[in-house]
């Protein structure tokens, strides 16, 4: 069944904050292979003009999916989670997250399309810190794939 049009605009509550752990960044640069000190290192983050380290660009994939989570739960939307594939993701910065960072993430639904029978969810999540200053934008692309159609069953034997 289509996804009903009426959920575009809807937005959800801000997430509880996320603090950015040093550690945290590390081991992100580290699991995408990124070897730019400016993640691990203090000293060369400061020669950089930052106060500590920064995470990498895609570092803030793991806060905004999971606040999209809000949207893919809401049982009056009714997505079928288990058809669902990531389709794709971008992120639009003011400035670079760093680390000591205390993030939320509001989720707003942009966009409800059917196309070849799947539906196609739009989500943009805006993070915010601490003092409410606007860091990021990531838009969130997810496709609920088509339902398989049922085999059909012989009426005179009951088997497929």
């Amino acid at each position: 069944m289509a996804l009903d049009q009426s959920f575009v605009g809807r937005v959800y509550p801000p997430t509880d904050p996320y603090e950015v752990g040093r550690e945290k960044i590390r081991e992100f640069a580290e699991a995408v292979g990124d070897a730019n000190p400016a993640y691990t290192d203090p000293d060369a983050a400061k020669a950089l003009g930052y106060a500590d380290v920064i995470a990498p660009p895609t570092f803030v994939f793991s806060i905004t999916f999971k606040a999209a989570g809000q949207v893919v739960q809401d049982p009056q939307l009714g997505l079928d989670y288990s058809r669902v594939v990531h389709g794709d993701q971008k992120f639009a910065y003011r400035r670079p997250v760093r680390a000591g960072d205390r993030l939320t993430v509001t989720s707003t639904i942009e966009a409800v399309k059917s196309m070849a029978g799947n539906d196609i969810l739009d989500i943009r999540g805006e993070v915010h810190d601490e003092s409410g200053e606007h860091v990021v934008t990531a838009w969130t692309k997810l496709v609920a794939r088509a339902a398989e159609p049922a085999e059909s069953v012989d009426a005179t034997d009951g088997k497929a």
